[in-house]
């Protein structure tokens, strides 16, 4: 059966994407350093994925963590906090512009999905899903329909849309549901999804397999990996095929009517043990596409090794070396949980390394040492122009508590820091101070910041943050979602 295109409305996203953004442009402040088109082009847009920027935790199906919107432009930064009682790792907008997050409840830990509105944040209706595992049905995303597409504790595959009501009311529901149980063991969870450029859905579990799904037909197909290699972070999707980092290597796979088969495999350098401020023993990325001539030619993540962390970057072509970088040197934090933003060729990677999240999934292993401080850092390493290489442009000890943002519309990185509560030092407490910042991305110099609150109400936990298309900044926190704008 073949698969529908996307509908009109996505095709009318684009222009009013960019009417927005000449509209918070011309309000905004002085220009970054960084020209918008300096970095080359962003991955494919994938017909069955929702706006890119806004569709997937990191931004499109490449995991690139861009975006074509602008954030907060010129005027007074202010910040106010949408308190759902739930850590909301996952805040999308669709072509529709309402976001959806898929949060946790703290208590009961029910996950939990969220229609926002788009003007205040306030929640404007629920849906419960069935609970998995602590990373189960925390990556998702939105598709060609503004429907949330998830992996929930049933081992369901399940698009829910939201709906208005005869009275003017939301409703969010499950449009369409596909069992996956035939190929994900009752003790094994989802952790990561995409599509592909064919519709099917690919899907990466804890326990090493890989499969893809078409709802449409009711097709599952899957290829377990190697014994003893787990899938702790989501997946990414090109026209090249579909990116899985393990807890050992990175694949690249396509697939033969459906059935996944790999295209190369490239193992990496996981350490002796799972590091401090990591949530699994191997590498913490998900896998970003990037590249200067079509956005997708190279693959990047960061391994764990050690002594140092290490940018890896592969041809998408046949999985061979570009180069192999030490990145986080500034800060001294040998650890990055969170994916590389990747863009031209350019990647930028944050450090996570010590930060004190509350819970480690099951099966992560000890961290060694037990603890240490949050270090942060943020590097900048650019491709050589002829593909042969890297090179260090910058790096720096900024204590990034979120997964940055970067606008090709206002030429910018977008986070969150978590400043210690005695200047100077690395240690955290319940009391430390977060604040949503702007960096320059030639510099990797703050260029404008406003403080978002104090205390663990605040705690970003290294969540990844959207630009909505106003240029609102949202960001998921420990118990509910924060909103920073201009006015």
């Amino acid at each position: 059966m073949p698969h529908s295109p996307a509908p009109r409305r996505s095709a009318r996203w684009k222009p009013l994407g960019a009417l927005l953004t000449a509209l918070v442009l011309g309000c905004a402040g002085p220009a970054s350093a960084a020209s918008p088109a300096s970095f080359g082009p962003t991955p494919p847009h994938n017909p069955y994925l929702g706006p890119d920027g806004t569709a997937t935790m990191h931004g499109d199906a490449g995991s690139s963590d861009t975006t074509p919107l602008a954030g907060p432009g010129a005027g007074t930064l202010s910040s106010s906090r949408t308190a759902l009682a739930s850590a909301c790792p996952t805040i999308l907008v669709g072509a529709d512009g309402y976001p959806v997050a898929l949060c946790t409840p703290i208590f009961g830990q029910v996950p939990t999905v969220h229609l926002l509105d788009p003007a205040d944040g306030s929640s404007l209706t629920t849906l419960k899903l069935t609970k998995g595992s602590l990373l189960g049905g925390v990556y998702a995303y939105i598709d060609h329909q503004d429907r949330l597409v998830v992996a929930d504790g049933s081992r369901s595959l399940l698009r829910i849309g939201h709906h208005r009501d005869a009275d003017g009311g939301w409703s969010l529901r499950v449009d369409r549901s596909l069992s996956l149980a035939s190929v994900v063991a009752e003790d094994d969870a989802v952790t990561g999804l995409a599509p592909d450029t064919d519709g099917r859905v690919w899907f990466a579990t804890g326990g090493g397999v890989v499969g893809t799904a078409d709802d449409s037909t009711g097709t599952v197909k899957a290829l377990p990996l190697p014994a003893g290699e787990r899938v702790a972070n989501s997946i990414s999707t090109a026209p090249e095929g579909t990116a899985v980092t393990t807890t050992h290597a990175t694949y690249l796979l396509t697939s033969k009517a459906g059935t996944p088969e790999v295209l190369w495999r490239k193992a990496y350098d996981r350490g002796s043990a799972r590091k401090p401020g990591l949530l699994s023993w191997g590498s913490g990325s998900t896998p970003t596409f990037f590249g200067p001539a079509r956005g997708s030619e190279y693959v990047a993540v960061v391994d764990n090794a050690d002594t140092a962390a290490h940018l890896k970057v592969y041809r998408t072509d046949d999985g061979s070396d570009v180069c192999s970088i030490p990145v986080l040197t500034a800060a001294n934090g040998p650890g990055s949980e969170n994916s590389p933003v990747g863009i031209g060729r350019s990647v930028f990677v944050a450090g996570t390394y010590g930060y004190p999240y509350p819970a480690v999934p099951e099966g992560a292993g000890t961290s060694v040492p037990a603890s240490a401080d949050f270090a942060g850092g943020l590097s900048r390493v650019d491709v050589r122009a002829d593909g042969k290489g890297c090179g260090l442009v910058w790096d720096n000890a900024l204590r990034s508590a979120a997964v940055p943002k970067l606008s090709t519309a206002d030429g910018l990185l977008h986070t969150v820091v978590r400043d210690p509560l005695i200047p100077g030092t690395r240690g955290t407490s319940l009391l430390d101070p977060y604040r949503y910042v702007q960096i320059d991305p030639d510099s990797g110099q703050v260029t404008r910041s406003t403080k978002v609150g104090v205390g663990s109400l605040y705690d970003t936990l290294q969540m990844a943050g959207t630009i909505t298309p106003d240029g609102t900044y949202l960001q998921g926190t420990v118990t509910g979602v924060l909103r920073v704008s201009a006015r």
